[in-house]
């Protein structure tokens, strides 16, 4: 049995409220859990606590091998609570997320830029076939002309 530590959706339309479960994998993100670590109030006022979550449970569950996924991670960095490993494998997830786009968006970049160069060459290359072309068709309009003169020259 995998278990993850996650978020469940509570509260009402439009105003959300979260508790932080310990919680089977193949079990609903709103559906069934083991235990209940802790909360979190993205709406939460002046005064009121945002984020909370019982360290000595997170400890317990991160030991015996649940998984946190990214938006509690995501959480622990920000409030800095719970083991640095959790934090660290997080960072270290999203900067190779970010790595990876970074590496797309520059293949992307480098295949628009051969694709545009391929283009213009291409554009290059079919201008100087009809110059060509132009050149050898003016060629042979003057060569057909020049035995007509060559004749009437001779007919004289």
């Amino acid at each position: 049995m995998s278990v993850k530590i996650r978020l469940s959706r509570g509260g009402r339309k439009k105003l959300p409220f979260y508790h932080i479960v310990a919680a089977d994998a193949r079990s609903p993100r709103d559906g069934r859990f083991i235990e209940r670590l802790g909360y979190y109030n993205p709406m939460a006022k002046e005064g009121e606590i945002a984020f909370h979550i019982k360290e000595d449970r997170l400890n317990y569950w991160h030991s015996v091998g649940a998984q946190t996924n990214d938006a509690v991670a995501k959480l622990l960095v920000e409030t800095n609570q719970g083991p640095q490993s959790i934090r660290d494998a997080f960072t270290k997830r999203k900067n190779a997320r970010i790595e990876l786009k970074k590496d797309e968006l520059e293949a992307k970049r480098k295949a628009k830029e051969a694709e545009e160069k391929a283009a213009a060459e291409a554009k290059a290359a079919e201008e100087a076939a009809a110059a060509a072309e132009a050149k050898a068709a003016e060629e042979a309009a003057a060569s057909e002309e020049a035995p007509a003169e060559n004749a009437e020259q001779a007919a004289s």
